[in-house]
């Protein structure tokens, strides 16, 4: 689990959303431009957990969408899972 949740898209969603929050503390005014960082936060961490979910998908085995970035990868990553 660990090699899924220090993965880079993870860590980076965070330290953002860290980022936004000390914005979010500070005297500034809400404005348009702060809701659309919070737009693409959430949908930074989104896909960084969709990844997630499509990798752990793939080394058990199961075939993943299309658009995955690991489509085409499972039997690789299945192979290595069961190495380990």
């Amino acid at each position: 689990m660990r090699k899924y949740l220090f993965g880079t898209g993870i860590i980076g969603a965070v330290t953002s959303g860290f980022s936004l929050l000390q914005e979010l503390r500070g005297a500034e005014r809400f404005t348009w431009r702060t809701a659309l960082a919070w737009l693409s936060w959430g949908i930074t961490l989104a896909l960084a957990i969709g990844a997630i979910v499509d990798t752990r998908r793939a080394t058990r085995g199961v075939l993943v969408a299309d658009d995955s970035p690991v489509h085409g990868k499972e039997n690789k990553l299945a192979k290595k899972r069961l190495r380990s």
